[in-house]
């Protein structure tokens, strides 16, 4: 395996990862270089760089990158614009973040001369698909380690003795079985495995982490709007907030008022079931008040064939191909239907809902003077309505009348 000289790990500081740093020197005698993306997890990283470096990684090859403001602003931005939800209700929290680690994973790798990528997605799960994609569209040539699917260490007992043995610092609460996994990011938290893995089983309080009980929430509602330009969430309450920013500042609110939570049995890329708990308090409420500044800037037909395309877009991300030539066209199509969808939508919080309770937009399509019940003073005829009526029955009347109804 002399092959692989400098291989680039993408790497949190945990214990899997710091083992797989050392079982990489040690089975490919090569050089380690590490990569920890910052992606809002809420969490200190430089710890990461200071367990990296006690492992004898280089300073210079230690990358700690901030990439909060790139991860909303050119991945869950324009997913939103798409409406996308897996299975009908999964907004992608984890998804969306695998094509952005494995683009600059790459971009390191180019920088660094490194002729390897590794990643510690284990081999059930859907990551190891979501990175591998993204390495081999951005680097076709590239070599992937994935150790989860070639050493022995198959559970969390020889991962310790592994580190123990090789000197690897194990955290106290790392030595126990885990009640539960996480992955988290600034669109959501994730929570699977352990206690969650029978599907009857109520999810435990202490699992949740982002959001408030609703039942505890506030028992007075609070009123927000959010303002969108061309798709893209812009304000909140008239406030003006950067990418970043403003899905952090619906992160707050939602936390508060226990919105997001999602208990969800899905099918998995690689064909199992998994039950999963996912909290995207903020997320959520994006997705809801985008969809209201949709409701009177969209043409029907437009509106109509997004939500066709919404659940293919969904499933391309959930599987892994947000560099595939068919998401990129269906991007193409999404943000110009956005073009005029810009406005100002109200949504009220209360105990775990979101309600939108307004909407108004420059380019609203919503004519007060068409579909009212008073008189319209001729703005509709209502007499035209019986030719479509008769047109639109032409083939039913024909099918009746073969058919003796």
């Amino acid at each position: 395996m002399s092959d692989v000289k400098r291989v680039v790990l993408a790497y949190s500081g945990g214990l899997d990862t710091s083992v797989i740093l050392r079982w990489l020197k040690e089975t490919y005698d090569c050089e380690v270089v590490t990569f920890t993306a910052d992606l809002g997890q809420g969490e200190e990283l430089e710890p990461a760089r200071a367990k990296a470096k006690l492992m004898g990684v280089k300073d210079e090859h230690i990358f700690i990158d901030d990439l909060r403001d790139e991860f909303v602003r050119d991945y869950v931005m324009p997913m939103m614009r798409a409406n996308a939800l897996y299975e009908g209700l999964y907004l992608l929290g984890t998804s969306i973040a695998r094509p952005l680690i494995a683009k600059r994973q790459i971009e390191i790798a180019k920088m660094v001369g490194a002729d390897a990528v590794s990643h510690g997605a284990t081999g059930k799960g859907n990551d190891q698909v979501r990175f591998e994609l993204g390495y081999y569209a951005l680097a076709p040539d590239i070599r992937v380690i994935a150790p989860w699917r070639e050493w022995d260490l198959t559970s969390r007992t020889r991962l310790i003795e592994y580190a123990e043995a090789h000197q690897i610092p194990v955290p106290k609460d790392k030595r126990g079985e885990a009640p539960f996994s996480t992955d988290a990011n600034l669109l959501h938290t994730s929570s699977e495995g352990k206690v969650l893995e029978d599907p009857w089983d109520e999810v435990p309080d202490y699992v949740y982490s982002r959001t408030d009980n609703p039942e505890d929430a506030p028992d007075a509602p609070q009123v927000i709007t959010v303002d969108f330009e061309r798709g893209d969430a812009v304000a909140i309450d008239g406030v003006g907030y950067g990418p970043a920013d403003l899905l952090a500042k619906l992160n707050e609110l939602g936390k508060t008022h226990g919105i997001g939570r999602l208990d969800l049995v899905e099918n998995r890329f690689v064909g199992m079931k998994s039950r999963g708990m996912y909290e995207t308090p903020g997320g959520t409420i994006y997705h809801l008040a985008h969809r209201g500044i949709e409701q009177i800037t969209l043409d029907r037909g437009a509106a109509h064939l997004k939500d066709e395309l919404a659940p293919r877009y969904a499933e391309l991300i959930y599987n892994g191909f947000w560099f595939s030539p068919e998401r990129e066209m269906l991007q193409a199509a999404i943000d110009h239907s956005q073009e005029k969808v810009t406005g100002t939508v109200r949504l009220k919080l209360y105990k775990g809902s979101v309600i939108v309770t307004g909407r108004k937009s420059p380019f609203s399509l919503y004519s007060e003077k068409v579909v009212t019940f008073e008189d319209d003073q001729g703005a509709y005829d209502q007499r035209d309505a019986a030719g479509f009526i008769k047109l639109n029955a032409l083939r039913l009347r024909l099918l009746g009348r073969r058919d003796g109804r």
